[in-house]
C-alpha cells in the first residue's frame, strides 16, 4: 500500500515538469520538497531521504532538458 501511494505521489510530482525547457532552482526546490514528504510518509529512513534529495539537487539545477528525455527522466 505504501509503495503504491509513493509511486502515485512521485508521478504527480514529475507531471509538473512536463513541457519545461530548463529546470530552475525553484523547480528543484518545489520538487525536492514534495519528494521528501512522499518518501518520509512511505517510511524511508531520513538519512536515505537526505542523500537522495542532495543528489537530485546537485544533478538537476540548471540542467538543460534533453529533447530525447522529459524533465522527470532527466532528473532521475
Amino acid at each position: 500500500m505504501a509503495f503504491e501511494n509513493l509511486t502515485e505521489r512521485l508521478q504527480n510530482v514529475f507531471k509538473n515538469l512536463r513541457g519545461k525547457k530548463k529546470i530552475t532552482e525553484q523547480d528543484v526546490a518545489e520538487i525536492t520538497k514534495e519528494i521528501r514528504v512522499a518518501l518520509l510518509e512511505a517510511d524511508v529512513a531520513l538519512p536515505v531521504v537526505k542523500k537522495f534529495i542532495k543528489a537530485i539537487r546537485e544533478r538537476a539545477i540548471g540542467t538543460e532538458v534533453s529533447e530525447a528525455l522529459n524533465p522527470a527522466q532527466q532528473i532521475i
